[in-house]
């Protein structure tokens, strides 16, 4: 059973996700908060699985109330996943550096939502939905003309940075196998150690330390 938390400054907003999310077999709503403060309080206290989290509220911020649960003492890792209004919001990038696991528009379809939670929950970064690659390259775009900084990999072996780089480009568990025709469970082995090595939250991470380093241009 997955554990949410949903933070919202809107009740009516709240209740429709709450709605939404109790109608699932695997899912539990165990608490709701109405701005960033009441949020890491009540995340330390229920400590859920993965937090719903608006980016604008009174008292404290989405992104802060990220930042300071993403860093607060828990017996296990919190997902984060932010909710805004807007494809392109100023704020995304801090929500990533802060954090959060990854990005969901409002007006996601009940479907989208449900499958953000369990894809979150499941350790995987939300880089599916339209807004989050989109974000990604924009926020993280600047001069091209800086030198990668390769050094960043050195921890990795040869395979684990072949995989790094085709997760920095979005490339699914499967899509990585294709590519470099190997079990997609060897895949999964391989993620996860460079995540370890790397000390990354998730793949959205992965990907902001690959545009940070320069080892990933924006595209188009």
């Amino acid at each position: 059973m997955t554990r949410v938390m949903v933070v919202d400054d809107q009740q009516m907003f709240r209740m429709g996700l709450r709605a939404i999310l109790q109608a699932q077999d695997d899912v539990e709503v165990v608490g709701e908060a109405a701005n960033g403060a009441e949020a890491v309080a009540l995340a330390i206290r229920l400590q859920p699985d993965v937090i719903l989290m608006d980016v604008r509220m009174p008292e404290l911020d989405g992104i802060e109330a990220t930042r300071r649960i993403t860093a607060g003492p828990t017996d296990r890792p919190v997902r984060v996943v932010m909710l805004t209004t807007f494809d392109i919001d100023d704020y995304v990038f801090d929500a990533l550096r802060a954090g959060a696991s990854g990005f969901l528009l409002k007006d996601a379809s009940a479907d989208e939502l449900v499958a953000a939670v369990r894809t979150v929950a499941a350790g995987e970064a939300l880089l599916a939905p339209r807004v989050t690659r989109h974000l990604v390259e924009a926020f993280v775009a600047g001069p091209s003309t800086a030198a990668p900084r390769t050094e960043v990999l050195d921890v990795l072996t040869d395979r684990e940075r072949d995989v790094f780089m085709l997760m920095a480009r979005g490339r699914s568990n499967g899509e990585i196998a294709g590519d470099l025709f190997i079990a997609e469970q060897t895949v999964k082995t391989h993620v996860g150690r460079v995540l370890a090595k790397l000390q990354l939250r998730d793949r959205v991470h992965a990907v902001v330390l690959a545009y940070e380093a320069g080892l990933v241009r924006p595209t188009g």
